[in-house]
């Protein structure tokens, strides 16, 4: 028996799921962008992040996605997160919007010739009549991550904004959030898939433990203007525009470099120094700084650096690691860079690193550092950076470190050690 009108439409929500949500009410909801992510959260297989900028419409999203499982994926239990029991219950209530629409259940009753009932509707938890899954745990549980996850489980995981503005503010925050979504391996029922959902606010936030993120940000979407966009990037702080609509980390409000440094290509250094030059031929007979690590957290910066006119040419590399283990590393850059001599501070080691580095018969200058960090950096490195150009090889982490630069910062080495080579370069 060939199925009615009635049942394609209703069948048709696995084709276009977008469009269901467009005739309920989501309209702006598109088929390329939402319709993608809706059918990979109710049909997917394996555990899933999605990270879209403010205003992407992903909780909207979510939400018919999370109507969809209750529609079609009727054996399967979901636990559903978000940051607070507040935040849980708004999305509870459009899920249950969404399942009580005249069109959801006009296509309930042509497939099963039933309506669709809720046996329980609350802000915490949400059972249809279709529920096949015996036992009383309920078909869709919300939690706020303060809440109680011991002895539950489920099919389905989903957390949505589990990261907000409080995880940016406080690395407290951010580990709660870590120590939650841990958990969420041992909730999840084996053959069970974890979907997250949200935007980024901090380089170690609970983003680094998710599979890695399927990104859409402002310029991919569509959804902004240009006139919004520039709207929206002069009414908040550089690094929370970046953070939200760019989905990319710089530094906090009190940062120093506000904007991304500029890199080079190999038509630059052509265009700078000749057909065929190599790019590394800007940095021949330049100058090199070791900004040295002795153990813990710290980091080992390594930096070489030409000035050329009003632009200085940069290679940073960076390593959590004892200066030890990555000293004969940083030589052979040196080397192959043609960059002479490597400059390193006496106060800290007493002089053991320029006694190091003279032993692998290099050239090393030592002098003793009488200037006050920050003010270093924020004297030289902002001084130059408008002007900097960044070699291809530098570490994305060297150029992160320096984008997080304040002056509270935990980390500063990349900073520092650039720095140094902005003063040195500053005085020719």
């Amino acid at each position: 028996m060939k199925p009615n009108r009635t049942q394609n439409d209703a069948l048709g929500i696995l084709r276009a799921p977008a469009a269901f949500g467009r005739q309920i009410g989501f309209s702006l909801l598109t088929d390329k962008l939402h319709g993608e992510w809706i059918r990979e959260m109710v049909w997917g297989r394996e555990d899933m992040t999605l990270q879209a900028h403010r205003g992407g419409y992903k909780t909207t999203a979510l939400e018919v996605a999370i109507a969809e499982m209750l529609f079609f994926l009727r054996d399967r239990n979901i636990i559903f997160l978000r940051k607070t029991d507040d935040d849980v219950a708004e999305v509870l209530e459009a899920v249950r919007k969404i399942l009580m629409h005249p069109l959801t259940q006009a296509m309930h009753s042509a497939l099963t010739g039933k309506p669709l009932e809720l046996i329980k509707s609350t802000g915490k938890q949400i059972t249809t009549s279709g529920y096949m899954k015996s036992g009383g745990t309920p078909q869709l549980l919300g939690i706020g991550i303060g809440g109680s996850l011991t002895g539950k489980h489920a099919d389905i995981v989903i957390t949505d904004d589990i990261v907000n503005r409080l995880d940016r503010e406080s690395r407290a925050e951010r580990e709660r959030t870590k120590r939650i979504y841990q958990e969420l391996q041992n909730v999840k029922n084996i053959g069970g898939r974890i979907i997250n959902s949200g935007t980024p606010w901090h380089k170690e936030d609970a983003f680094t433990l998710m599979p890695r993120p399927i990104k859409f940000d402002c310029y991919s979407t569509g959804l902004l203007s240009k006139e919004q966009l520039e709207d929206l990037r002069m009414k908040m702080a550089p690094s929370l525009f970046a953070a939200n609509y760019e989905l990319k980390h710089i530094a906090s409000d009190g940062a120093l470099f506000a904007f991304a440094p500029a890199f080079i290509s190999q038509k630059d250094a052509e265009d700078c120094l000749g057909k065929d030059a190599p790019a590394e031929a800007l940095l021949y007979d330049g100058v090199a700084h070791i900004d040295a690590a002795y153990g813990g957290g710290d980091y080992t910066a390594f930096t070489c650096a030409q000035r050329r006119g009003d632009t200085l040419f940069v290679y940073g590399r960076l390593w959590q690691r004892h200066v030890d283990t990555v000293l004969d590393t940083a030589l052979a850059e040196c080397r192959r860079l043609r960059c002479a001599p490597v400059h390193v501070e006496l106060n800290a080691d007493k002089g053991y690193l320029a006694k190091e580095i003279r032993d692998r018969n290099f050239p090393a200058y030592g002098y003793s550092e009488k200037e006050n960090k920050y003010v270093k950096i924020s004297t030289y490195l902002r001084k130059w950076w408008r002007n900097i150009r960044f070699l291809p090889g530098t570490d994305p982490g060297y150029v992160s470190q320096i984008m997080d630069f304040t002056d509270t910062a935990e980390h500063d080495d990349a900073p520092d050690s650039a720095a140094c080579v902005c003063r040195i370069l500053d005085r020719r």
